[in-house]
């Protein structure tokens, strides 16, 4: 296998990376925490001025039209910093499934704006994982009512959604009879409201309460079918789950490697903690777990841009990037020792990266039953869920 970036995907990587390092430190990270909508607006900006939230867009729109290996590297990078963008919510959860299945009047509303970096993008995709998790179908919580005109009228709770608090736009699966449809919302819209929530890693994913929101036909994606609606979810979540695996393969990374930086400068009895056999193994462990996660991202994230089945690659990576990624962060953490749990100092916010990562979408467990499910499946040639 030949692991090796392209030119234009090296490039990606290096831009990305040059505007990360020149803008977010820790400093910067705790000062946009300490705002309300903990968005680092200014950051936002400077990625749109250099084209990189256009990446997967599709070029009649003004984007690169590339794919997920290119999503993953900006998201890759976001996690090696932690920076707090929304880039995975609009990038993976709402430009990539507007652009594959809305309308062409939808395409045209929404996606310049995300190149652009006036369009926020999410999609409430919380309660589908957790069903399908326990072996469900992904039945949505929100219901919707179809009207004469083909319009839907909507009611439930989003638990979660990622930046709905700053969203132009939340997707939104719907059970409805027949089948599940997956509609765009505007978030500020008669009979919607938020309920704020904080994550773990600090970011806010409020409920989105629906009640009697009326939503077009133009506002449906794959033309409102009901029977198309669970494949436009599965579309969705492989690519939602792989770009959460990428952001763990930055997480964990920069976690290691800040860790063994300061085991080489931390003095114990006079001498260097990366002396100590029990730190070195523990250390080493760590990156191997780090170089697990990647491995198994990367494949994900080129089987989705091949056309390839890729259902049990990214069920196998979000399973590396749960497990291992969690056991990377809390080993990073403590071989800080007192300096892991004091919160001005950064190596805390990988291991709350870490663990939200690790929680968002699926836990460990219920990643290990789907595939378990999979491989069942396989075997019997039965179907599984998503």
């Amino acid at each position: 296998m030949d692991f090796t970036f392209n030119d234009e995907q090296t490039a990606v990587s290096e831009a990305v990376s040059a505007i990360f390092a020149g803008r977010v430190d820790p400093d910067r990270v705790q000062e946009v925490e300490a705002t309300e909508d903990r968005v680092d607006r200014e950051l936002w900006a400077e990625l749109a001025r250099a084209d990189l939230l256009g990446l997967a867009v599709p070029v009649a729109h003004g984007g690169g039209g590339y794919g997920m290996v290119e999503l993953c590297l900006l998201l890759e990078a976001q996690g090696g910093v932690v920076a707090p963008v929304p880039l995975w919510a609009t990038l993976v959860l709402g430009a990539l499934p507007v652009g594959e299945f809305g309308s062409e009047a939808l395409q045209a509303a929404l996606l310049p704006g995300v190149v652009a970096g006036d369009v926020i993008l999410t999609a409430a995709l919380a309660d589908v994982a957790d069903d399908i998790a326990v072996g469900g179908d992904g039945r949505p919580a929100v219901s919707g009512t179809v009207g004469a005109d083909g319009s839907l009228t909507l009611s439930g709770t989003a638990f979660a959604v990622p930046y709905a608090h700053v969203a132009t736009r939340v997707l939104v699966p719907v059970a409805v009879d027949g089948g599940v449809v997956v509609v765009v919302v505007d978030p500020t819209a008669s009979g919607v409201t938020l309920e704020r929530a904080v994550t773990t890693n600090r970011e806010v994913h409020p409920h989105v309460h629906l009640d009697g929101v009326t939503v077009g036909a133009d506002d449906q994606l794959a033309g409102g079918d009901p029977t198309r609606g669970a494949g436009v979810l599965a579309w969705t979540l492989e690519r939602a789950w792989t770009g959460l695996c990428a952001l763990q393969v930055g997480v964990t990374e920069s976690a290691v490697a800040q860790t063994a930086e300061y085991l080489n400068t931390r003095l114990q009895f006079g001498v260097p903690l990366a002396t100590f056999q029990a730190t070195k193994m523990r250390a080493a462990d760590a990156a191997i777990d780090t170089e697990a996660v990647r491995v198994t991202a990367w494949q994900a994230a080129w089987r989705l841009d091949n056309g390839l089945d890729a259902a049990r690659a990214v069920n196998v990576a979000a399973w590396f990037a749960a497990e291992s990624g969690q056991r990377v962060v809390f080993a990073t953490q403590h071989l800080h020792g007192g300096m892991g749990a004091d919160i001005s100092y950064p190596i805390h916010r990988y291991f709350l990266w870490g663990k939200q990562i690790e929680l968002l979408l699926g836990s460990p467990s219920a990643q290990l039953a789907r595939l378990g499910r999979q491989v069942t499946a396989d075997l019997t040639g039965e179907a599984v869920p998503a």
